[in-house]
C-alpha cells in the first residue's frame, strides 16, 4: 500500500489513504493532536458535533495547493497527499477553540468541586487550556434536574455537551436503545422514551465514553475523589466480555471498576455491567499490577516514582 505525506504544524508524517487529519495528528502525538470531545475511534459515525478539533488547511494537496476557505473538523476531514495543516501554529484556530470552549461552557454549571468526573474530565482540560477566567454572560442558564436513567446510572443533563457518544454506544454495542437526544436546538437533551430505564448488559460503557460528568456511576457517586484512589489492572473470567478492567482502589476496597483506556481516553475494549457493578470484592479479581497513568494527569499524583 502506498502512503501519503501530510504536514501538521510543520511536522511531516506518512499515513494510509483515507486517514483523517485527527488520526494523522495522533500518529505524531503531543500538542499537535487537536482536542476531541465527541470523536471516538471505536464508535462508527462519531465526530463532527463538538467543533473543538477544527483546524486550518493551508494547502489542500500537492496537486491543488489552494487553502480551504474555512476551518475544517479534523475528525471528519480526510488527508490528501501534500496537505499542509495548521493546528497550534494558527492564531485563527486557537481563537476559534477559545470561542468553542466558551460556547460549551455557556450552560455548564460550576460543579467541579462536587462532580465525580473531576480530575479526569476532558472539558476541565479544555477549559484550563482555552477557557476564559470568568463568564461574559449574564443570562440565566438552562437547568435540568438530575435523574436516574438506570439502576446504576445518574444523568445530570446540566453538564451534558451533546456529544452523542452515549447514544452511539447504545446503538452499536447493545441489543436495544431506549434513550436518545430529545428536543431541538437549545432545548435538546438526553432522555429516555417515556421514562424507560436503560437496562442492558453493556449500558455502563455510556459512563466511560462520556467526556464530562453528565453520566456517572451511582455505585461510586461521592465516594472518593479519583486522585485519592489507586488504579490497578485486573481481570476475571467472564462469559459476556473480555473481563479486563481497571480497579480503582482505596486500601483493600474496590471503589469502582472501569474499562481500560488508551492515552486518548478511549476504551481499549468495552466491558459488561456484571464486571463493572457486581464485582466490587478484591477476591473476585486477579490483580495484574498498578495501572500506568500519564504523568500530566492529576490521577498520577503521588502514585509513581518514575
Amino acid at each position: 500500500m502506498s502512503f501519503i505525506k501530510v504536514t501538521i504544524d510543520n511536522i511531516e508524517v506518512e499515513v494510509e489513504p483515507g486517514t483523517t487529519i485527527l488520526n494523522a495528528a495522533r500518529k505524531i502525538g503531543g500538542s499537535v493532536v487537536p482536542p476531541a470531545m465527541c470523536y471516538y475511534s471505536k464508535l462508527e459515525g462519531s465526530g463532527g458535533y463538538c467543533r473543538t478539533c477544527l483546524v486550518k488547511v493551508a494547502q489542500g494537496s500537492a496537486k491543488d495547493p489552494r487553502p480551504m476557505p474555512k476551518l475544517v473538523p479534523s475528525c471528519r476531514t480526510v488527508v490528501q497527499d501534500g496537505m499542509v495543516v495548521q493546528n497550534t501554529t494558527s492564531p485563527e484556530v486557537l481563537d476559534n477553540r477559545r470561542a468553542i470552549t466558551e460556547f460549551l461552557l455557556i450552560n455548564h454549571p460550576l460543579d467541579c468541586p462536587v462532580c465525580d468526573q473531576a480530575g479526569e474530565c476532558n472539558l476541565q482540560d479544555l477549559s484550563y487550556e482555552h477557557g476564559l477566567e470568568e463568564t461574559r454572560t449574564v443570562e440565566d442558564r438552562i437547568t435540568f434536574d438530575p435523574i436516574d436513567i438506570g439502576d446504576h446510572i445518574k444523568l445530570n443533563m446540566n453538564r451534558c455537551i451533546l456529544c452523542y457518544r452515549c447514544v452511539m454506544v447504545a446503538d452499536q454495542i447493545t441489543d436495544h436503545r431506549v434513550h436518545g437526544v430529545l428536543g431541538r436546538g437549545d432545548h435538546s437533551e438526553i432522555g429516555t422514551y417515556i421514562l424507560k430505564a436503560v437496562d442492558n448488559d453493556f449500558s455502563g460503557n455510556m459512563i466511560d465514553v462520556c467526556p464530562v460528568g453528565a453520566l456517572t456511576d451511582k455505585t461510586f457517586r461521592f465516594k472518593s475523589r479519583v486522585w485519592f484512589t489507586k488504579p490497578f489492572d485486573g481481570h476475571r473470567e467472564c462469559q459476556k466480555c473480555c473481563g479486563k478492567t481497571v480497579l480503582w482502589m482505596k486500601g483493600e476496597e474496590v471503589l469502582r471498576v472501569t474499562g481500560r483506556k488508551d492515552k486518548y481516553d478511549e476504551l481499549e475494549e468495552f466491558i459488561c455491567d456484571d464486571c463493572r457493578f457486581n464485582h466490587k470484592e478484591l477476591k473476585d479479581w486477579v490483580v495484574e499490577g498498578m495501572r500506568m497513568i500519564e504523568r500530566h494527569s492529576v490521577i498520577s499524583q503521588n502514585h509513581y516514582n518514575k
